[in-house]
């Protein structure tokens, strides 16, 4: 039986230069597509965690609704006017127009609005009370110590739980509760000097709002 040799592979012809740069291109934009994305989402996180934002570009879903049902227990130790600070309760929102900051003493622009929360507490017929979101006790009382108490009640979110059934986007956020218990304003990111204006007519304005029922009804 005869053999014949094998035929000898045909030359391949390189691709075109421009074919060459098309695929380098395509490969690192299929690198860089998943990080870019990555960045995207980083970046939306920060805002979120760092409460930044315009609260009227970011509506929460409870503006008009009553206040998520909670019970929250007081920061051990805390105590005002040589008497303990209680903690908040759903129940403590309905009587009168009711100022809630979510705060922590890890947060960095708790502290930079912390002179704006100061004025608020000296304002006749303004109550404000506060949620202590995921702190160390101590750490959280030190920092009231040094910067002021302006809270009357503070209830203690160790979990956070309470913070997510108020829709917080991230601390600081600032509610203005009406003497009904409805939701009427919500404030994302530190109160400044900038904006205090505007949320102080916030607070006006649900002091003269009619209670939700009666709105409803058309009373």
């Amino acid at each position: 039986m005869s053999s014949h040799p094998d035929p000898a592979p045909e030359p391949v012809s390189p691709a075109p230069a421009g074919v060459r740069e098309a695929r380098r291109t395509r490969g690192r934009l299929l690198v860089l597509l998943p990080l870019a994305v990555f960045a995207a989402l980083a970046g939306l996180f920060l805002v979120r965690l760092l409460g930044g934002g315009d609260a009227s570009r970011v509506p929460s879903a409870l503006i008009g609704r009553p206040v998520p049902d909670f019970t929250l227990p007081a920061l051990d130790g805390l105590t005002r006017d040589g008497r303990p600070v209680p903690g908040l309760a759903t129940a403590d929102l309905k009587g009168g127009v009711t100022i809630v900051n979510v705060w922590a003493s890890w947060c960095a622009p708790c502290r930079q609005e912390h002179p704006q929360l100061m004025q608020l507490a000296g304002q006749p017929g303004v109550r404000l009370v506060g949620i202590n979101y995921k702190d160390n006790p101590e750490n959280a009382r030190r920092f009231l110590g040094q910067l002021g108490n302006p809270f009357a009640a503070v209830g203690v979110d160790q979990s956070g739980r309470a913070a997510i059934d108020w829709g917080v986007y991230g601390i600081p956020e600032t509610f203005v509760v009406g003497a009904d218990g409805t939701v009427r304003h919500k404030q994302i990111g530190p109160l400044t000097p900038g904006n205090m204006a505007a949320f102080v007519t916030a607070v006006s304005t649900a002091a003269q709002a009619k209670p939700a029922q009666a709105r409803a009804s058309g009373g």
